[in-house]
């Protein structure tokens, strides 16, 4: 057949882009780079008429759509060979010969009847290759084929019935009604007719927007003749283009002044949508119609046998972006997709990000921290308190704060602060309370984050912020089978072993998922916090429902109320023997904060017949630590006796039915009280547990001799002629009347002064050899004068890992006691050698004194007069040790070793900074107590005088008057701070 038609000049390559009508193609040029837009041609099929689809205000002439479908099915997205045979100039067509392989599109078209050949003109001879058409035509005639079938009432039936909306008039078109008899979102199957940009086909694609295509020029319209194609004789005739008049030439004018050019990367969206879906069947999902009447759905075209979102293609191709207000319409599933894909999309800057900069980040993420303990504490809804197992049993280290990833739990409030807790915060806490205490749990940690110190300000350095670390929790197994109902109960193939603590909280509706911003760290399974709480929205659970008002909080809290009111309450906690109480603080080893649901109060509760050592006390912090694990948040019960002259309750607590009392007598960290002894039904219990823990020497009782009164901190003090004193100069001051000191002519300070000044340091380390770890001894150089001292690392940089020469560390200098941040560069290993000795800065108290913290009134006074009299003046002092506590002290973290309770003499006079501080008004006398030798009962009578001195001249922390005296045995309870979370 093709031998009779004149050989074309060239042959072109392509594919087939789309099919506008029965006897018209748009084929593209083949190439390889996706970021290139490929020349077009509209190809007419040389002397073939296909019928015409109906334009606005017309209809499909007989068999136009399926001539049409049939073209389209089959060459659209198929590769083809054609030839340009010759142009209209006029209407800007051009007709050509197109193969499919080695068939003749046109050839096969006629076949089928789906088109007729064009009727020659008179001056026209007819071509062998124009003959051979016509005897294809009478064949499809004489089969009756296509167009020329015979059934009655086929043409007719060809011609679609089309709303006006269809063929460009969308004035008719109830949108809203389409939906709305919907309720769920309406799937239909349809063919792409046009493209108008990257994200809109006549349907927007819901949850995306591409870049604009622009504004073109209306005067185009006014300068394009009507033109008629289908004239008897087969020419095609135009009217010529007029001359534009001055009018028209202005209008022209104007308009292009007014054009918009297409953003960014819009011809390359309307490209990729084009090559996609255009002309193409197509699987619209419609979820809703903006407020124009447009119709805002999901597209999905196919790719082989995979069926693809078109919306989801567009982003991870990085030609759209992401909008919230049709993203809203649908499913939370399908927009976290597009979230995902655009946040790819611009970490990898395809396209349309390619300048993107991520907004600043206060997140940080943490690698490689994962571990297993108990819980120890529920701090809130999203924070708890985890005892790592690595770590040595009752280390302070040990217990590690971690909040959960990428949820908000409503905030507990601060009593101090007179704030009330949120509604469901206290649900969200029982229900960590009674899930997680004393659980095994895995943990992730995933990111950290800075935040202010107060509410509402911008931190503007690291004095003013501090740094939250997060990550997710799993707990290993539940108490009862089916009663955590998340849906990673059964874990993924990537996540650790146990039940998603976080998406239990958000699935119970006791909290939200954060919505993070661009780049900002997040949780490794947030994709499933959104599912859960998705989930909880649907069921109106907790916090989402909005119908239901939340629970009414009728507990009493007796701990700020007054002595009379807890005195009130005794013959209710008297009438049951026992009853049922949760241990919400643990105060001192001895004296804890319970609830009692029962009786809808809370009660300050202290324990009768034993006292462990008060604060500042060797084997304190070890009392507290121990119940905390033991009894902390836990079920317990109790039997109240009596209630003291400052509202505590006295009486016996069991935890798992046995007694407390008990186990701290055990682990010698408590004595017997003997006042109270006799009124405990289990007291012989108690002594026999108090000889056990003698005749061990545990604790308090490592240097007990049958016989002798011992002290908290080691047996009796010495007589005052052989008292220990040492030459010191002080190197440190703290708070609370604590410092550091350092002793002046010792051997062993001299031998490591000489051993650090002939140390030869190179260069810095490279980065990954040299990873010093928290509780690590190492060199580090003095940022006042260079020079290098051993530390210890306090604190690391957030996550742990070295990524610049400039990450901070906190070091403690072991030799001098202070403590201050220094980059990597200024660290250095430290050899074994110099490893050996032991820190030369001792840790000090002044003896007889409190004096108070940083925090308490008049205790940056006090601080500030101690390091005038001693760092200040440089001179060396004579420290009288008064009482040694062996127990290891540990102030914040610095240091190790025991904590000398001393009286500072000054040597050119002997007069005492102890005495000077009590003078002055900066500190006052600890409490007497019972088991003081002779010698220290002296010693305290005598700064008693001078302590009731300074309260008569009002000096100091005495201007108001007597404040009173706080009773470590009994301290009463109030509001105010209580040592932290304890």
């Amino acid at each position: 057949m093709a031998a009779g038609a004149a050989q074309p000049v060239k042959w072109f390559h392509g594919t087939v882009k789309a099919v506008p009508s029965g006897d018209t193609l748009v084929i593209m040029k083949k190439t390889e780079s996706p970021d290139v837009i490929p020349p077009e041609k509209s190809i007419t099929l040389s002397y073939l008429i296909a019928p015409r689809l109906a334009r606005r205000g017309g209809i499909d002439e007989p068999f136009a759509w399926d001539s049409r479908e049939y073209l389209r099915k089959l060459t659209i997205g198929k590769e083809v060979s054609f030839t340009v045979e010759y142009t209209v100039p006029t209407i800007g067509r051009e007709f050509g010969l197109v193969f499919l392989g080695s068939q003749n599109v046109a050839a096969l078209v006629l076949s089928h009847g789906w088109a007729k050949v064009r009727e020659q003109g008179q001056q026209r001879e007819v071509t062998p290759y124009v003959t051979e058409l016509l005897k294809l035509e009478q064949q499809a005639k004489d089969q009756c084929l296509g167009k020329w079938t015979k059934t009655p009432g086929a043409s007719e039936a060809s011609i679609r019935k089309l709303p006006a909306s269809a063929v460009g008039d969308p004035s008719n078109l109830v949108t809203a009604n389409l939906i709305a008899n919907n309720r769920k979102p309406m799937s239909m199957q349809g063919i792409v007719e046009q493209v108008r940009d990257g994200s809109t086909i006549r349907v927007l694609v819901a949850g995306v927007q591409s870049p604009s295509m622009g504004r073109r020029s209306a005067v185009e319209n006014i300068v394009v003749p009507e033109t008629n194609v289908d004239e008897p004789n087969g020419e095609i005739i135009a009217e010529p283009n007029l001359p534009l008049t001055s009018a028209q030439r202005l209008a022209a004018s104007a308009a292009s002044a007014s054009d918009v050019a297409p953003d960014p990367f819009g011809r390359e969206a309307k490209h990729f949508t084009e090559t996609r879906v255009l002309s193409r069947d197509v699987r619209i999902v419609l979820e809703g119609v903006d407020k124009f009447g447009n119709l805002v759905g999901s597209v999905y075209y196919a790719d082989g046998d995979t069926p693809k979102d078109l919306a989801l293609e567009l982003v991870e191709n990085g030609l759209a972006k992401v909008v919230d207000w049709s993203a809203s319409m649908m499913d939370d599933d399908a927009k976290s997709k597009l979230k995902a894909a655009e946040l790819q999309a611009k970490k990898n800057r395809i396209r349309i990000w390619t300048n993107y900069v991520p907004p600043p980040s206060n997140s940080k993420a943490i690698h490689n921290q994962n571990f297993t303990g108990k819980v120890v504490e529920v701090v809130s809804g999203d924070c708890i308190i985890v005892a790592d197992d690595s770590l040595p049993y009752g280390s302070p280290l040990a217990e590690r704060r971690v909040n959960l990833s990428s949820i908000r739990c409503p905030k507990m409030g601060n009593p101090r602060r007179d704030e009330k807790p949120q509604a469901y915060a206290r649900e969200a806490k029982e229900l960590l309370r009674s899930r997680l205490i004393g659980r095994q749990v895995n943990v992730s940690m995933e990111y950290s984050r800075k935040v202010p110190m107060a509410d509402g300000a911008v931190p503007s350095g690291d004095a003013d912020s501090r740094t939250m670390d997060f990550g997710s929790v799993f707990l290993v197994s539940p108490s009862k089978p089916g009663e955590d109902d998340v849906s990673s109960a059964v874990p993924a193939a990537d996540q650790p072993l146990g039940i998603n603590v976080s998406e239990l909280v958000v699935a119970r509706g006791f909290g939200t998922v954060v919505k993070h911003r661009d780049f900002e760290e997040r949780s490794n399974y947030y994709n499933a916090l959104l599912t859960a709480e998705n989930r909880a929205k649907n069921q109106k659970r907790g916090i989402h429902n909005t119908e239901k008002e939340p629970p009414a909080d009728h507990n009493t809290d007796l701990t700020t109320a007054s002595t009379k009111k807890a005195k009130d309450f005794l013959p209710f906690l008297q009438k049951v023997r026992r009853h049922a109480a949760v241990v919400e603080y643990v105060l001192s080893g001895h004296r804890f904060k319970l609830l009692i649901p029962g009786q809808t109060c809370s009660i300050a509760f202290s324990l009768s017949g034993v006292r462990c050592p008060g604060r500042n006390e060797p084997y304190s912090e070890e009392a507290i630590a121990l119940m905390r694990r033991k009894i902390l948040q836990r079920d317990v019960e109790i039997e109240v006796e009596t209630v003291d002259r400052t509202g505590t309750f006295l009486g016996s607590l069991w935890e798992s039915k046995k007694n407390v009392a008990f186990v701290l007598l055990e682990a010698g960290v408590a004595k017997i009280s003997t006042f109270s002894i006799d009124r405990i039904s289990e007291g012989h219990l108690l002594v026999q547990a108090e000889e056990s823990a003698k005749q061990k020497k545990l604790k308090i009782w490592e240097n007990y001799v049958e016989g002798q009164e011992v002290t908290n901190g080691g047996p009796a003090a010495q007589s005052r002629h052989s008292k220990e004193v040492l030459q010191v100069v002080v190197t440190e001051v703290l708070e609370g009347g604590k410092f550091y000191v350092q002793t002046v002519g010792d051997q062993l300070t001299k031998s490591i002064e000489e051993q650090l000044a002939s140390l030869t340091l190179g260069e810095a380390p490279v980065i990954g050899t040299f990873n010093p770890k928290k509780g690590d001894m190492v060199l580090a150089q003095f940022t006042a004068d260079n020079s290098w001292n051993r530390v210890m690392i306090v604190n690391v940089p957030s996550g742990g890992v070295v990524q610049s020469p400039e990450d901070l560390f906190e070091v403690f200098y072991l030799d001098y006691g202070n403590q201050e941040r220094v980059p990597y560069s200024r660290l250095r290993p430290i050899s074994s050698a110099a490893l050996s000795a032991p820190g030369l800065a001792k840790l000090c108290s002044l003896a007889y004194l409190r004096v108070p913290s940083l925090s308490d009134d008049g205790g940056e006074d006090a601080a500030l007069y101690l390091s005038e009299r001693t760092l200040s003046s440089g001179r060396t002092f004579k420290a009288q040790v008064e009482e040694r506590d062996t127990s290891g002290g540990v102030v914040k973290g610095q240091g190790t070793g025991p904590l000398l309770a001393v009286t500072l003499l000054d040597p050119e006079d002997d007069s005492s900074i102890n005495e000077a501080m009590l003078q002055e008004g900066y500190a006052r006398l600890e409490k007497f107590k019972r088991y003081d030798t002779k010698e220290r009962r002296d010693a305290y009578q005598k700064l008693k005088e001078v302590e009731q001195d300074a309260l008569k001249r009002r000096a100091g922390i005495w201007m108001y008057g007597d404040i009173g005296s706080d009773d470590d045995e009994y301290p009463p309870p109030s509001g105010k701070k209580t040592g932290g979370r304890r």
